[in-house]
């Protein structure tokens, strides 16, 4: 009767449930993201609020009405974005002061045009609904657009990634796979003519 090869179960067993476990952490992070994009879904029935000194990444007031005050526009780029009719073109972005001794101050998303220079736009009180910023955490869609701009279309909540389930699944099928290709090792192991002689 051949022996059981302990050290590879063991090993093989450890990363199955190591990627049962991550599956577990997906489907965990799926229901946290539900409830957050619930909050977000809620967003628009809040009143507005005033823009944050110091976003943090963790407690984004995402989707939500704010208004700001920019005492000095410092920079603009011009990034790849459609207006409120879904065309695409250019977003033009406000890197602005705002006043506070301490923060990152404010991006503002001050319009769209099909043309990517710079609009003459130099400051002001800014009203907009909070987007998600890959690099400044939150940027303001300014609801009134600069002069000579259209108003951007509004942050969606389908610009917000929920994958966890997929990931989870994911993880669940490499657990199973493993198993399966492991316990197909075994049987060719058992099967194999003169493998305890070698040993």
């Amino acid at each position: 009767m051949k022996r059981w090869p302990l050290i590879p179960t063991i090993f093989v067993a450890g990363a199955m449930l190591v990627m049962i476990g991550l599956g577990i952490w997906q489907l965990r992070r799926m229901d946290e993201k539900n409830a957050l994009l619930a909050e977000y879904a809620a967003a628009a029935t809040k009143p507005p609020i005033a823009w944050p000194a110091v976003p943090v990444k963790h407690d984004a007031p995402l989707f939500r009405r704010a208004t700001g005050f920019c005492t000095e526009v410092t920079g603009w780029s011009a990034s790849a974005g459609r207006n409120a009719k879904g065309e695409a073109g250019w977003a033009h972005i406000a890197a602005c002061r705002t006043g506070g001794a301490e923060g990152p101050g404010m991006q503002v998303d001050m319009g769209w045009s099909r043309d990517a220079a710079n609009p003459a736009w130099t400051g002001g009180e800014v009203t907009g609904i909070v987007a998600p910023d890959t690099r400044h955490i939150i940027r303001l869609i300014s609801q009134t657009p600069a002069p000579g701009l259209e108003p951007s279309q509004p942050p969606a909540m389908d610009d917000i990634p929920n994958n966890h389930l997929a990931y989870a699944v994911q993880w669940f099928f490499f657990a199973a796979v493993a198993g399966v290709i492991y316990a197909l090792a075994l049987r060719r192991r058992k099967q194999a003519p003169g493998a305890d002689a070698q040993r």
